[in-house]
């Protein structure tokens, strides 16, 4: 699979999410929803950051916690939407929004690896037990198109490192504040 570029349009994909629904009633009243890439991209400025894995360190440390700090700073700038999107289940991306007290950021889970995939980042991880996961990077996405792609240095299989140097939030910031100057 070849990896996305600027210029790209992101992959059409379906995700599978749970949406809390009251209807359902009892102590846990979710339901799935698909949501399509175009509900989430077509005619919207958003920020998409992908990460290898939920409750992992740098994950929950500083990848999204920096995200959420930032929010507002980038509704300000004119983006729409932030999604943070991992290779894990529904459950596991619900609970670690809970863990994390993220309430901003929109917690996508890319369970199949779907997306990560047909946007060329999924690597193996099988040197840390992990498997197919994604790998670390962010961009900025214009009603469907990748305006901006920071990929973390060292792209491969079983890279023997997490390197965390320019998919961060300030990364972005600084990109989206020299567009608006």
């Amino acid at each position: 699979m070849n990896q996305k570029k600027e210029g790209d349009s992101v992959p059409q994909v379906t995700f599978k999410t749970r949406v809390r629904d009251e209807s359902v009633g009892g102590e846990n009243p979710f339901r799935w929803q698909d949501v399509t890439t175009d509900e989430i991209f077509k005619g919207k400025k958003v920020i998409v950051f992908g990460l290898p894995g939920a409750f992992t360190p740098t994950c929950s440390s500083t990848h999204a916690p920096g995200y959420e700090k930032h929010y507002d700073e980038f509704k300000n700038l004119g983006v729409d939407e932030i999604v943070c999107i991992s290779v894990n289940d529904a459950f596991v991306m619900y609970n670690w929004k809970k863990n994390l007290n993220v309430e901003k950021v929109f917690m996508l889970p890319d369970g199949n690896a779907d997306f990560t995939r047909e946007i060329g980042m999924l690597v193996k991880k099988t040197n840390l037990g992990f498997g197919e996961r994604s790998w670390r990077y962010s961009m900025f996405v214009e009603d469907g198109i990748i305006k901006k792609l920071f990929i973390e240095p060292g792209f491969s299989d079983n890279y023997d490192s997490d390197p965390f140097e320019v998919s961060d939030a300030d990364t972005m910031l600084e990109y989206l504040k020299s567009q608006n100057s």
